[in-house]
Parts: structure tokens; sequence; C-alpha cells
């Protein structure tokens, strides 16, 4: 039923990133921990042009069909993202009407075939070698190698597939992920003469006519294209230039059909291990890599992140040259930063290593939490320090959207962490896709218990990702667990730029600024339902948590100063220095005004929030006095006072009507 109700509610507009994809937002299944509120309003997105109610009503009833017939693995992919998506550049139809669009292209298909049976069976039987002789742990590190170098040499669906598993700890052991990591950074390039040809035939005019100048050398390779650095000859502007792999699209089509046809074969042992087909598995890849193949997708990837960062002035975001762009060309304006990787440089610049770093955190916690919308590959190829102290994002092509379904369950999770409500917290897993609808959560409770209370209980300073990530791990590998695509990206972006901040500053507590940023999103998010959440942070055994508000106020606070006070936000000779609005207090206003309403609307609060002040048999007076003192110098009383006010019809008519739904209840 959750499933039947997550689909048949995708009728209000959502996050459209793409022209060619609708995302239709759902409201979340009922759970004992989250708050029924009205959708908050859509932030800095573009939204979707819909021809007709009818075409989504379409869609809808064509989800329902497919999950009252039982659901193909993209139906539940929808389902896992609480989205609707009816078009679609992947489905597993549209690859193979263009696998077999022509006369030889079985015959291409079955030597493709042979070729990747041929690679992989003969690596597979080094493999049943070294396990019969006894061997097998002592050669991981060669065979690992040897598997590195076969996806190079199998192409750029292989090791675009390497770089998918090195991220995904329930379908690969962590040796073999360490050694596909490598693939991240160290790509073959193609010659420069056929690059310069694709650039031209995307132009439709030569090289000179645009670039004044290009480089002869690439400056970076990856798995489906390769970067230039050029001068525009119109403006004199430096800019890279992105270049696709020549003849890739009918590689990655081919590809894809075989990795399907041989995953429906797997279907039994995936439904077995990682409780979901292998068919799922494979569609969430050709999905995320049909997006990454076309470079439109990008421009529009790029125009929404400058959307979404445009006021915030400790971000940098290239520009795009959308009338030089094309298909298999992006043109971006040149960033001129350091790579974060070199420490010696970034203190060489004077930049304050410290204000770097808080800047990096709170803008990857802004991506996932607030926008919804993430950078899926922040390498160190792909994070630059500008020598004013901002941190710059390029390469765009692997994004993933968050709905805010699953943001709010993201939420959810943290607040069980808090509360220590591990019951719940699997259940969240099972919300979010990691688990299929109906596992027994049971076996998983105690093993969610041990690695979060021997890693938190650690405190701020030993507490890393990448050890609570080991152990997640371990639990994967013993239950039916898959991770989502979406959060396998999350996972390797925190990851990633968690060791990006170790390499600059080894003894870095990344915690030490996500949880002010957390505290302060949990305070003053305009998300209502965000807000309400707060509530159940500050209660535990139904006892209200005096110093866990203090903790939260203190914290919020803090990051507001952090913030405040970096040394990107005294930068005099900007650009746009006019449109920064930058934070100096601790803005309760609408959580004052929440809280107000909540007091004497919902009868519920009312007699927790009473009790909290009595607990105990005494007023905790001393304590409302605490909190006072800590939020008295955030806090324009006037100003509170008169919106308190401006809201007072609303909360008098919310009133009324609980008063009234009460009695008719009682009738």
């Amino acid at each position: 039923m959750d499933s039947i109700y997550a689909i048949s509610t995708c009728t209000v507009p959502h996050l459209l990133r793409r022209e060619n994809r609708l995302l239709l937002n759902s409201v979340p299944s009922s759970s004992s921990s989250s708050s029924s509120s009205p959708l908050p309003r859509a932030k800095k997105t573009r939204r979707a042009r819909v021809s007709s109610s009818a075409a989504s009503n379409g869609a809808v009833s064509r989800a329902l069909q497919g999950v009252s017939n039982g659901n193909t693995a993209l139906e539940q992919l929808d389902i896992e993202r609480g989205v609707c998506i009816p078009f679609r550049k992947y489905s597993p139809e549209i690859v193979r009407n263009k696998v077999l669009e022509s006369r030889g292209s079985t015959l291409s298909l079955m030597l493709r075939g042979v070729e990747i049976v041929w690679n992989l069976g003969l690596y597979w039987s080094n493999l049943v070698y070294d396990f019969l002789v006894g061997r097998d742990e002592e050669v991981v590190a060669c065979r690992a190698r040897q598997l590195r170098n076969l996806l190079c040499d199998l192409g750029p669906s292989f090791i675009k597939a390497g770089q998918v598993l090195a991220n995904r700890p329930d379908i690969i052991r962590e040796d073999y992920m360490n050694e596909l990591c490598i693939l991240q950074d160290d790509v073959p390039s193609f010659p420069n003469q056929i690059a310069f040809r694709i650039i031209e035939e995307d132009l439709g005019q030569p090289l000179e006519a645009v670039f004044s100048k290009i480089s002869s050398e690439t400056i970076a390779a990856a798995s489906l294209g390769q970067v230039y650095r050029a001068t525009l000859r119109a403006t004199g502007e430096d800019v890279a230039i992105k270049v696709q792999r020549p003849g890739i699209e009918p590689i990655i089509y081919r590809d894809l059909f075989l990795f399907r046809t041989l995953a429906s074969f797997l279907n039994g042992i995936s439904m077995q291990k990682l409780g979901c087909n292998a068919e799922l598995i494979v569609d969430e890849f050709g999905e995320k890599l049909l997006e990454e193949l076309d470079y439109t997708l990008e421009a529009r990837n790029l125009e929404d992140f400058l959307e979404n960062f445009k006021n915030d002035p400790t971000v940098k975001i290239p520009q795009v040259y959308k009338q030089f762009s094309g298909p298999r060309v992006l043109v971006m304006e040149w960033i001129d930063g350091i790579r974060c990787t070199n420490p010696q440089a970034i203190k060489e610049a004077g930049l304050d290593v410290d204000g770097f770093l808080t800047i990096g955190v709170s803008a990857a916690l802004r991506q996932l939490l607030e926008f919804g919308l993430f950078h899926g590959d922040p390498h160190p190829g792909n994070i630059f320090a500008m020598r004013d102290g901002r941190i710059a994002y390029v390469d765009f092509g692997n994004v993933a959207v968050l709905s805010q379904q699953n943001k709010q369950i993201l939420i959810d999770a943290v607040v069980h962490a808090v509360n220590e409500d591990y019951a719940e917290m699997a259940n969240d897993f099972t919300r979010l896709g990691f688990l299929s609808p109906g596992t027994d959560v049971t076996p998983i409770i105690p093993a969610l218990e041990a690695i979060w209370q021997n890693s938190a209980g650690k405190g701020l300073s030993d507490f890393n990702f990448r050890s609570v990530t080991g152990k997640f791990n371990q639990l994967v590998y013993n239950y039916p667990i898959r991770i989502p695509e979406r959060f396998s990206l999350v996972i390797r972006s925190l990851l990633t730029q968690e060791g990006i901040c170790f390499t600059l500053k080894p003894d870095f507590k990344f915690l030490e600024v996500a949880y002010p940023y957390v505290a302060k999103r949990l305070l003053t998010d305009p998300n209502p339902a965000l807000r309400e959440r707060l509530i159940q942070v500050l209660f535990k055994d139904g006892l209200f948590q005096w110093k866990r508000l203090e903790n939260l106020i203190v914290l919020a606070k803090e990051n507001v100063a952090k913030m405040s006070s970096n040394p990107a936000l005294q930068m005099k000779n900007t650009q746009s220095k006019r449109e920064w609005k930058v934070e100096r207090k601790l803005d309760l206003t609408d959580t004052i005004k929440d809280g107000a309403r909540l007091f004497f609307v919902d009868e519920g609060i009312r007699r927790q929030l009473l009790l909290a002040l009595t607990e105990d048999s005494k007023l905790h007076i001393e304590e409302l006095v605490d909190v006072y003192r800590l939020v008295e110098d955030q806090i324009d009383i006037p100003s509170v006072a008169v919106e308190v006010a401006r809201d007072l019809p609303t909360v008098v008519r919310d009133i009324l009507l609980s008063w009234s739904e009460s009695v008719l209840y009682d009738r």
C-alpha cells in the first residue's frame, strides 16, 4: 500500500532540471517520525512547463498500473525516489531499439559480446584458480590492478562501471574498491586531431574562427571526454572546452544492452544477496550514464548550480557558453584556481585554510539538504580554491537530485540517530530504498546501534565518515542491503570532501563544521516540516532535553559567526558583492512563530511543553532563562512581535479549526 500511495500522490510539479524529464513531487508515506505539513515553496529551481494535466494524470495511471501488475525496475526507482519520471533518456526499450535499428547491429553485438565474455571469462578463471590453490587473499592487490586495467581496455562503459563500483560496497569488496578509485583520475586521452574535428563539427565553423588559441595538450581526461584550455577570439576570455570521446554513443548503448541481458540471468542471485533484481542496478547505472553522455544536460546542470549559489559569496560556479556548446562539446568559463589537494600552494596564496574548509563543508551540506541537487563527483580535480578564498566546482555531468521526500527522510534519520531510536533508523533505510519493502529489520537494529555508538561515542574529535563507512560496508556485506545510486553518490561526495579536508588539515574535524550547520538548519530552515522535526530532537523518552536545546543554539550561533567572519566575505573587489546577503545573527523569527502556533493549535505539543516546564514537580524557570540569555542578542523583539501579530489571524483560524475538529470528533 505504501508503494501505491507514494506513486498515486505524484501530482505536484517539482524540481525540473532538464526539459525532457518531468519530476513530480510526492508526499512522504506516513511514519511515526514524520510530521504533516504543507510543502515548502520551491527554492531556486526551474519549474516544469506542463502542456496539459492529462499528460501527468496519464503518467500516474501508467505508474499505478505498473504497481498493480508487478513493478519494473524503473518503476521501483520512481517509488524509492518519491518522484514520477514519465520522460526519460533511458529505458530498456530505448536501448534495445537503438542497438537493433540496423542490419549489421546484430553481428556487431555478437562480436562485442564475445569480446566481453572472453576477457571477463579469462579474468574470472584466474580468480577461480587462485581460490582452488588457496592463494586468493595473497594476490588481491595484483588481481585488483588487473581488473582496473581490464576495464580500461574494454572501453568507456566499463571505465564508468569501474568508477561506480568504486563506491558500491554492496557489490564489491573494499580492497578492489580502493584500486578502482584510480579510474577517477587516470584515464587515457584520445588524439587532439580527433577532438578538434569534433569541436568544429559541433560549432559548424573552424576552430580559428571561435578561438584565438587552444592548448596543445589535454588538461584532463575522463571516461567520456577530455578537456582543453582555449581563449575566445571575440572577447579574449579564457574558457575550458570539454569534448566527448569519438563514436562513444553506439558503444554505450550496445554495452548497456549486454549489461541488462546479463542482469536478467543474475536476478535470482541479486535478489538473494541484495534484496533487489540486478536489472534495477543496471537501470540506475544506465540512466545516469546516458545523462552524462548529453552535454546539453550538463549545461543545464551548470545553470541550476549558478542559480542555487547566485547569492552565495563563498562559492564560484563557472559560466556556461551555450552558444558554443552542443551534445558533444561544452564550453564554460575557465577556473583559475588552486587544486585543493595542494596545501602548500594554498598557504603560499595567503588563504585561510580553516575558512576555506568551513566554506567547502557548508557548500556541500547546502547542496544535499537545502537544494536537493548536489555534485556527484567532487574529486580533487573538480574542486579548486580561488585566490579570493572561495571554493570553485567544475564538471557537472554527474549530479544527483534528492526529492523533498528523500530530504525529509534523511533529516528523520539524523533525528533518530540523535535520539538513539535505532528501530526507526532501520525503517528509514527501507523508506530510502536501502532495503526492499517488507524486509525484517529486526536483525539490523543491533548492528546499526553498534556502528553509531562506537563512532559517535568517541566524540567529534575522533568521528570521521570513513570509519563509519567502513563499518557500514561490513553491514552491507552481511545483510541484503542495496545502496541506491543517488545515495552512493552522496556517500562518495562526503567521503571525497572529507579526504580533501584531511589533506589540507590532517587534524580537521568534519563534524565540528557540519554539526553547527545542521543545528542552524533545524532552528531556522524555511521549510516548516524541518522545523517541526526540531520538536522530535528536543524530546527523549517523553522528557524535554533542555541541554540539547542550549547546545543546538550554541552550535547554530557558531555557524553564523564562522560564516560571517570568513575571509572570503571580506574581499572588496569582487564583482557581485552588492548582491551578497551575509547573515550576522541567528534569525529565529519563523521558529518562534511556529512554536507559538503549535503551542496554541496542537494539544499534544502544548501538553508536552507544559510538562517540560513542570518536570520533577518544579518550574524550570532557570533553564528558560538560560535559553533566553543565549538568544537575547540574536532576537529583535519588536520585529518578532510585529511578525507574530501579522500571523495572529492565521493562528486564530487554526485554533478554531482545531477546536471544531475536536468537537466533531467527540460527537
